[in-house]
């Protein structure tokens, strides 16, 4: 076991873990924040994502030792307008159905919109693969981008 000193969302953690633990388990059973969710482990479905120095990354493939100082942030501690604009939407089209996967879609299309205000249909769906819904909401999940995209256009 190895300490590590996370920044997860602002606060610092004290973390003991092998340093090949997933980040996914760092932050779920360490920092005992479970927004984000597990889902194959292979960094294939999306649901683990969370943001390494605000860039979308899949924490259940991440090692711990791999995170250095870099700031964490969950679905918890997810922040800024684009963020806002995303879950405004999702809540105004019913987007999830079973909502296990929202946790990851929410940060990689607040992400998307982050890098890109006025995404094309293509532009969502190459920034949303490897994000598995398995209610297939997808036609819903491509509204809300660009409803959020549309509200914090102005």
């Amino acid at each position: 076991m190895t300490a590590y000193r996370l920044n997860i969302n602002g606060q610092s953690h004290a973390i003991d873990v092998d340093p090949g633990t997933p980040l996914l388990w760092a932050i779920r059973d360490g920092a005992k924040l479970t927004g984000t969710k597990y889902g194959c482990g292979v960094a294939q479905c999306g649901a683990c994502t969370v943001y390494l120095d605000n860039q979308p990354v899949r924490s259940c493939s991440l090692p711990v030792s791999a995170v250095g100082d870099s700031q964490i942030t969950t679905i918890e501690g997810v922040g800024g307008r684009e963020a806002a604009a995303v879950q405004a939407e999702w809540v105004k089209l019913d987007v999830p159905q079973c909502g296990y996967c929202q946790s990851g879609q929410i940060m990689s299309a607040a992400a998307l919109l982050a890098r890109n205000p006025k995404p094309s249909d293509r532009d969502i769906d190459l920034a949303m693969a490897g994000n598995i819904c398995r209610c297939a909401t997808y036609v819903r999940i491509r509204a809300a981008i660009h409803g959020a995209a549309k509200t914090l256009e102005g």
